[in-house]
């Protein structure tokens, strides 16, 4: 089962019709329609009742789209995550310094970092 096959599914059950989801997708119908059967001959279960004018979605099909719904925005949300990967900072700081009043400015200033990025426990030195 390919993602690809997912969001066709997805632009049929939105438009309760073959031949405007692949006029969305950019597909020929037919085309789009052999993609469908093959995902129905995978599962093993009929996910379309095709008419002239409407596509419905069978019983199997409503689960199927709640399942295609979460894999879709699992996806996008993957994508979105590897694409901020080089805004995250990540890292040890150390400050070494001797028991002054100046510890206790230091302290309060970082007690709000530590709050919103607290240290897993067992890693605090």
């Amino acid at each position: 089962m390919e993602i690809r096959v997912l969001q066709y599914f997805m632009a049929v059950a939105r438009h309760e019709n073959i031949t405007k989801a692949a006029e969305e997708l950019h597909l020929t119908q037919p085309t789009l329609s052999r993609q469908l059967s093959d995902l129905e001959d995978e599962l093993g279960v009929q996910l379309l009742v095709r008419g002239k004018r409407k596509t419905q979605l069978t019983e199997a099909g409503l689960i199927f789209k709640a399942r295609a719904q979460e894999i879709l925005s699992l996806t996008e949300k993957t994508k979105e995550q590897f694409a901020k990967m080089d805004e995250l900072v990540a890292g040890d700081i150390y400050i070494g310094a001797g028991e002054t009043q100046a510890m206790a400015c230091v302290a309060k200033v970082l007690a709000p970092l530590l709050s919103a990025h607290p240290v897993p426990s067992g890693q605090r030195q």
